[in-house]
């Protein structure tokens, strides 16, 4: 049975993530901090006590998974907090990066190993981390992470090449998810399922590609 690990598994993208993968009969481990009840009955394997913020944690997941090899590894976990220009909060924008660029590059490094030929990365990353895209400012913790993380991605698609190791760079949609206080267009099924056909399409051939959900490529 093939395995794909998702972090951020206990609600909105992650969870509907894990539940796609368990109906089409993949092995998924869900990471977390704290598993949800919705997690708890729907996830055959559930890692807890990872947070994103916590380096050591992160390293813990290699020890925890052992010999296993991952066929799938979706990078979902995330955070945003809003700072205007006029109300900027560099404690908050620190952390975003810290969440959403450094700790998806952290868990792909010290998962590497549980990596083979074949295998494939997701990064969940934003278009709001678009260079070109951005029309409005703001949102500069966000926007700068998402940013970094888009970059990682296409480094990763390169180093991980040679081993036979494919990574997509996934932009899910405006999701209603409690991120955005449910004000989305995209219900996280519907998100999951695109992403999930993202994923399938994915191959060294196109590894590194910054995508919508929807299939078209974004700008950087």
């Amino acid at each position: 049975m093939p395995i794909v690990l998702i972090t951020g598994a206990n609600r909105g993208i992650g969870l509907a993530l894990v539940k796609y993968y368990r109906d089409i009969n993949y092995h998924v481990i869900g990471v977390c901090r704290q598993a949800s009840s919705e997690l708890s009955a729907n996830c055959q394997e559930i890692i807890t006590g990872i947070s994103m913020q916590d380096n050591q944690a992160i390293r813990s997941l290699k020890h925890i998974l052992g010999d296993r090899h991952i066929d799938i590894l979706i990078n979902n976990a995330g955070i945003l907090y809003d700072e205007s220009f006029a109300e900027l909060n560099f404690e908050s924008i620190e952390l975003q990066i810290q969440v959403n660029a450094l700790a998806p590059l952290r868990v792909v490094s010290v998962l590497t190993d549980s990596l083979v030929s074949g295998s494939k990365v997701a990064l969940i990353t934003s278009r709001m981390g678009s260079i070109e895209d951005n029309t409005s400012g703001g949102r500069y913790g966000y926007r700068m992470s998402k940013a970094a993380l888009n970059a990682a991605g296409k480094s990763l698609s390169h180093d991980l090449k040679s081993d036979g190791i494919a990574v997509a760079i996934l932009h899910p949609g405006l999701v209603s998810t409690a991120m955005i206080d449910f004000n989305g267009q995209v219900s996280p099924e519907c998100a999951a399922k695109q992403l999930a056909q993202r994923i399938e399409d994915l191959d060294l051939n196109n590894t590194g590609t910054f995508w919508h959900a929807n299939g078209s490529i974004l700008p950087w």
